[in-house]
C-alpha cells in the first residue's frame, strides 16, 4: 500500500528514499521484489522487529512510544516494561495536529530516547522525515499498529495465515474498515505484473 502511496505522493516517496534502512514488512514487497530480481531474505513484520529490539536493549535502551488512540501508548509502555524490562522515558497517543509536531519531536528529543517507536499510520513516514533534525540522536522506525498490538488493542492473526503469507487477506476480509484498502493491493499486484523482470516499475 505504501508503495501504492508513493507514486501519487511526491512528498511520502521523498521520505521513503531518505530511510537509512527499509524493510519489507509485508509479503507483497518480498514477492515483488524476487520477482523483479532483487534479494530479499524474507518478510520483517513492524511488531516482530520492535520486539526484537525491546528484547536486546532491555533497561539500556531508553525508548519512547508515540501513536494510537489515547491511553494505547501508555498500556503498551506498561506492557513492554513488564514484558522486556524496557525502560519507557515518554509515550503519548498519535493525535496531534500539524501545527503541533515540531513541539512533540522536540518532547521526545527532550525525553532522552534512543529508540522511537511511532505508530501513527499513514502519515509515520512524513512526520519521521519533517521532524528528524528535532527528534535528536536516536533511531526513530513506523511500526504500524505494533503499539496496538503491545497495548492489547489488538491482536495478530493466526499464525497460519503468516506463515502463508495471508495475513493481508484476513486484515482485509474480516475488518469492514479495511476494505477500502483492497483497491490499493489491486494497484499494487498490476503494477507488479506490469513490471519486467529484473526491473523496476516506472523508474522508482
Amino acid at each position: 500500500e505504501i508503495i501504492v502511496r508513493a507514486r501519487a505522493d511526491a512528498t511520502l516517496a521523498s521520505a521513503l528514499a531518505a530511510a537509512d534502512l527499509s524493510v519489507p514488512d509485508g509479503v507483497g514487497v518480498v514477492w515483488a521484489a524476487r520477482r523483479t530480481g532483487l534479494r530479499v531474505p524474507g518478510r520483517v513484520p513492524g511488531v516482530e522487529l520492535a520486539e526484537r529490539l525491546l528484547q536486546l536493549g532491555g533497561d539500556d535502551l531508553p525508548v519512547y512510544l508515540l501513536g494510537g488512540r489515547p491511553g494505547v501508548a501508555q498500556r503498551a509502555a506498561t506492557e513492554v516494561a513488564r514484558r522486556y524490562g524496557t525502560r519507557v522515558v515518554g509515550a503519548r497517543d498519535g493525535y496531534f495536529a500539524a501545527d503541533d509536531e515540531a513541539e512533540v519531536a522536540r518532547r521526545i528529543a527532550a525525553s532522552g530516547a534512543r529508540l522511537l517507536l511511532a505508530g501513527l499510520g499513514e502519515r509515520q513516514e512524513r512526520f519521521l522525515h519533517r521532524q528528524r533534525d528535532r527528534l535528536g540522536p536516536l533511531v526513530a522506525i513506523g511500526v504500524g499498529g505494533t503499539l496496538d498490538v503491545f497495548a492489547g488493542e489488538a491482536r495478530r492473526t493466526p499464525t497460519w495465515t503468516r506463515r502463508l503469507g495471508l495475513e493481508w487477506a484476513w486484515r482485509v476480509g474480516l475488518d469492514p474498515a479495511r476494505w477500502h484498502r483492497a483497491p490499493r493491493l489491486a494497484r499494487f499486484v498490476l503494477l507488479v505484473l506490469r513490471t519486467p523482470r529484473g526491473g523496476p516499475a516506472g523508474g522508482r
